[in-house]
């Protein structure tokens, strides 16, 4: 999760890379906002944010508040 100083983030989301492709998915509810990825990736990528969406929220709030964050395992294959 990066966070950018001085920048207020509404809708809680996160940004996916992978190969050339990029993609932004808000977090609840899981979704699509921009972008595109393979559909493969795609559907793993969504898995892992249902799967840890909790901890992903309370992530966003604790940058929110200026506070670290806490590591979330890493998409497996």
């Amino acid at each position: 999760m990066f966070t950018e100083t001085g920048v207020q983030h509404h809708t809680p989301h996160l940004h996916v890379y992978y190969q050339e492709y990029e993609a932004i998915y808000s977090i609840a509810p899981i979704q699509l906002i921009i972008g595109s990825l393979p559909r493969r990736q795609q559907r793993l990528v969504e898995a892992w944010i249902e799967l840890y969406q909790e901890e992903l929220i309370e992530n966003w709030n604790r940058v929110d508040a200026g506070e670290p964050i806490n590591k979330i395992p890493a998409l497996q294959r």
